[in-house]
């Protein structure tokens, strides 16, 4: 408001070199400013002080709020619309800029939001954090109504309300979802922004239930898919050796069949093979049960996958099969003796059952055509890679097809169009096992066709300490 008194100093200074019309426009100049500075108000009563100023020191007669002649009012009155026309033109620029610097601002945190829920995997939380930054809150929360009382669906923060009637700023987003903060109370404009922001809790919170249902559904659907692929297993697997054992006992048995001691000796063979299978088949269920249900904690120390193959091959009733080449110098590793061991023999199995190139051949050595003479198919080697230390099962049959699904989950066989025993656990077992040790398992293609399963276990450090 000095500024049309600093115009009547300088017009009165400059009164002997100045003309009236200079007089003025240093008063419409004075009123310009004071609208940019101070607005609609402060810039129309700076015209109305500017219009009397310039009376009283500027238009005859001096000194006196008398006018002498019609054109010097029409002058004044000029000044005043003048003065009031450039008050109202500023001010409305200045709440114009005001109001698209706020809609910037607002349409910046609206995308920020935007993105918060459409790109983080637990959007509620994250969202209600970036509200209480951006509007100065001490805690956030989205409250749901099941029947006469609310529930805290997400909230951060101090203390989060409990209660929309507690709230600083109460949002509804529907009639039983409520935005409440608290910390302090937000002017109305800010509070049309919440509005926008409920949207989006909203939107986060359908979005956080729907991944939920739909990772229930998913595990729903992967649990039945599941049981049905074990039921048809291991009805399968069950039934196979139990009949085979069913009609080996049942001719042992029968008074009117004369079996010879070989032929005896045969079915007993038979029953016993069928029996191992069923052990082996309720094994690997039993820890195909214990992996998941995380129940599996291994023992580890250092051990040599020399004495782990030879115990896994003492199981095997085809080792004649498998050439062994495992350096006794081999860097220790740090794994489960046990579950080593069942990881090796399950491999192992898998390449005998799946991994011959060509049908058991019989050649006659002692004379009674019975004996088995197959070559070595199955190779197991040994190797280390700096840290750690591998096992390389290596087979020469059909090996994976170009899009077979992965060998180690539950079910899958490499005899899955044949007649080829086995529940499919083996492999699923085996790599569960090696994984709860800290090592890895992967199949590849064997050079010329096969497969070969790959074990790596962390080498022990020094001797037979373990790091703790």
């Amino acid at each position: 408001m000095a500024l049309p008194a600093v115009a009547t100093v300088i017009g009165l200074i400059w009164r002997d070199h100045a003309a009236f019309s200079t007089d003025l426009v240093a008063f419409i100049l004075a009123t310009c400013a004071v609208a940019l500075v101070g607005g609609l108000g402060p810039a129309l009563l700076s015209a109305f002080l500017g219009a009397g100023l310039l009376n009283f020191f500027f238009t005859p007669p001096y000194y006196s709020l008398a006018v002498a002649g019609p054109e010097n009012v029409v002058t004044l009155v000029a000044m005043l619309i003048v003065g009031a026309v450039v008050a109202l033109v500023v001010d409305r620029g200045a709440r114009l800029a005001e109001q698209a610097a706020r809609a910037r601002t607002e349409a910046a945190l609206l995308a920020s939001y935007a993105r918060t829920v459409l790109t983080n995997p637990d959007p509620l939380p994250r969202l209600l954090r970036k509200v209480c930054e951006n509007f100065g809150v001490e805690s956030a929360a989205v409250l749901e109504r099941e029947g006469d009382q609310w529930i805290s669906v997400a909230g951060v923060g101090p203390n989060p309300c409990g209660d929309p009637d507690e709230a600083d700023v109460d949002v509804p987003v529907t009639a039983d979802i409520h935005l409440a903060l608290v910390g302090r109370r937000l002017p109305a404009a800010d509070q049309r922004v919440l509005e926008t922001v409920a949207g989006q809790a909203l939107l986060a919170l359908r979005q956080q239930r729907m991944a939920a249902e739909t990772a229930a559904a998913r595990h729903h659907a992967e649990t039945t898919e599941l049981r049905t692929a074990l039921l048809s297993a291991v009805g399968h697997d069950l039934r196979t050796p139990l009949t085979s054992i069913k009609a080996a006992i049942g001719s042992l048995r029968d008074p009117e069949l004369a079996l010879s001691a070989a032929d005896q000796a045969e079915l007993a063979a038979t029953v016993e093979e069928s029996a191992d299978r069923l052990s082996g088949l309720v094994d690997n269920l039993l820890d195909s049960s214990r992996l998941a249900t995380g129940a599996v904690v291994p023992q580890l120390r250092a051990v040599t996958y020399d004495e782990v193959v030879a115990r896994a091959l003492s199981g095997i009733d085809e080792r004649q099969l498998v050439a062994v080449a495992v350096d006794e110098q081999l860097p220790l590793v740090i794994a489960d003796l046990g579950l080593l061991e069942r990881v090796v023999a399950n491999v192992i199995g898998n390449a005998v059952r799946h991994g011959r190139l060509r049908p058991r051949r019989l050649v006659d050595v002692d004379g009674d055509g019975r004996v088995a003479l197959d070559e070595p198919e199955i190779a197991v080697r040994g190797s280390a890679h700096g840290d750690r230390v591998e096992l390389r099962v290596v087979d020469h049959g059909r090996g994976l097809p170009r899009h077979a699904a992965d060998v180690f989950s539950p079910f899958q066989r490499l005899g899955d169009r044949d007649a080829t025993p086995g529940v499919g656990l083996g492999l699923s077992v085996a790599k569960g096992f090696t994984e709860a040790m800290g090592g890895t398992i992967a199949a590849e293609d064997t050079p010329g066709g096969g497969l070969t399963v790959v074990i790596s276990l962390p080498a022990a450090p020094s001797g037979r300490e373990i790091p703790t």
